[in-house]
């Protein structure tokens, strides 16, 4: 049999003997990288977006509804594009008026570790006299997808992740000047959020606790689970595909599951940078001790360290959490939960549930281990007879860090409107039992595509 060929240099591609999933097309990284940016190329300036939502517009027609429901979704990813490279624009002008370009003999923090970038970028970038703020905010814009992924992997919150893309642009434009030229631009920018968001933990001291009781009520014969106050979803439509990076391992879905985000927040900062940096996005050893300012033997000892933290604290084997895309069995699941709880099924809610299914609500302090408990407290919800029923419900589906979702409305006694009040992510076991459900509020429902009420 001939074997396969690298899609990029054309040699063999490694044997994957024991290994599952979708083939790569290419031999390495390098070769990755290379495809990626003869695919994107420099990506469009502010005038080329321009550009393409007048071409959008001109093409939109009223029927049929599936064109033109195609062209506005095209149109409105354009739109929000060139909304946050102006947000970026506006931002690094008015920071202009206070924090002038840094030169390469300032000695600020920032430049310890932010002073490398490819030198063709340098010739794109530095200089405030040859590049406007727009252009500088339409270069990082091609990167902001993934440095958002990192950031939100860094800190588990998404509020937080956009937050920190926000500073890491900022920071990026202080330092324009003090460039090197030594690293590529993703790199740079990679190093430029780790540090943002190290000092952002620095500041926070953020750690998990332990969910305890609540006088009175049944939460379970568990052990209660890690509380993460500040843990959100992330919505799966704002992922790059894989194929459009030049790291899959920048966007995988297995490193964005709940379970792998809540088992890294207890590692310790540093801990933490490290393992992403090196057992996520694969950087060498050399490459993360520069991008932390440590030496190469303390970078190896900061993994060594957190591997076994991140071990202890995922639900055994990576086989047992993992979740591959979603089955149509699952599917049927989540449709059939939504339905339960529309109908105020309490038998057929109660039938999709594993006996040890797990129910936390970050951030509130509501926690059930075990069936039955999760069940007792459930009953006089969606019970219209009960003086404690909640109220009338709607779901919609969605998808939250590669696992399926459901955004609830209710319909309180006395009221018409459905309103936003909660998204639960589904984790399933082998059986296509529910074994975990996260409980988010709803504010982020517009992140997901989901309206606030219906």
């Amino acid at each position: 049999m001939v074997a396969d060929l690298c899609a990029g240099c054309g040699r063999p591609l490694p044997e994957r003997t024991g290994r599952k999933g979708r083939s790569s097309l290419y031999c390495s990284a390098a070769c990755r990288q290379k495809a990626y940016r003869e695919r994107k190329g420099a990506g469009p300036g502010v005038e080329g977006l321009i550009e393409d939502i007048g071409r959008r517009v001109k093409e939109l027609v009223p029927q049929p509804a599936s064109v033109l429901y195609s062209g506005v979704t095209e149109l409105s990813a354009s739109v929000a594009r060139l909304r946050r490279v102006a947000r970026v624009a506006r931002d690094s002008a008015n920071d202009s008026v206070t924090h002038p370009p840094v030169t390469e003999n300032a000695a600020t923090a920032d430049l310890v570790t932010e002073n490398a970038v490819t030198a063709d970028v340098v010739t794109e970038i530095r200089g405030a006299e040859t590049v406007t703020e727009a252009d500088f905010a339409a270069l990082t814009e091609s990167h902001r997808r993934e440095i958002q992924v990192h950031c939100y992997r860094m800190t588990g919150s998404y509020d937080d992740a956009e937050d920190l893309v926000q500073e890491t642009f900022l920071r990026a434009w202080r330092a324009r000047d003090g460039f090197e030229g030594r690293a590529a631009a993703r790199t740079w920018l990679y190093r430029i959020a780790t540090n943002a968001c190290l000092d952002f933990q620095r500041r926070t001291a953020r750690r998990p606790q332990r969910y305890e009781p609540i006088p009175g009520m049944n939460h379970g014969t568990g052990e209660p689970p890690a509380r993460i106050t500040w843990l959100q979803p992330y919505p799966d439509e704002e992922l790059p595909s894989a194929e459009r990076q030049p790291e899959a391992a920048a966007v995988s879905r297995e490193t964005l599951e709940l379970v792998f985000l809540a088992a890294i927040q207890h590692l310790p900062p540093r801990q933490r940078a490290v393992l992403v940096l090196r057992d996520v996005l694969g950087l060498s050893a050399a490459e993360t001790a520069e991008a932390l300012g440590l030496t190469v033997a303390s970078a190896n000892s900061a993994l060594q360290r957190a591997r076994p933290t991140l071990r202890d604290h995922l639900p055994g084997p990576r086989a047992d959490w993992r979740a591959a895309e979603p089955t149509e069995a699952q599917r049927a699941v989540l449709q059939a939960y939504m339905t339960a709880a529309e109908q105020l099924d309490f038998g057929a809610m109660t039938d999709l549930l594993d006996k040890d299914v797990r129910l936390t609500m970050p951030p509130n302090p509501f926690w059930f281990t075990g069936r039955d408990a999760l069940v007792e407290f459930l009953r006089p919800t969606l019970d219209p007879a009960s003086p404690m029923f909640f109220g009338h419900w709607r779901h919609l589906p969605a998808r939250a860090n590669g696992q399926l979702a459901a955004g609830g409305y209710v319909r309180r006694p006395g009221t018409a409107v459905y309103r936003a009040q909660v998204l639960d992510v589904l984790r399933f076991d082998a059986d296509d039992r529910i074994v975990e459900i996260t409980s988010f509020e709803p504010h982020l429902f517009p992140s997901f595509g989901l309206p606030l009420k219906l």
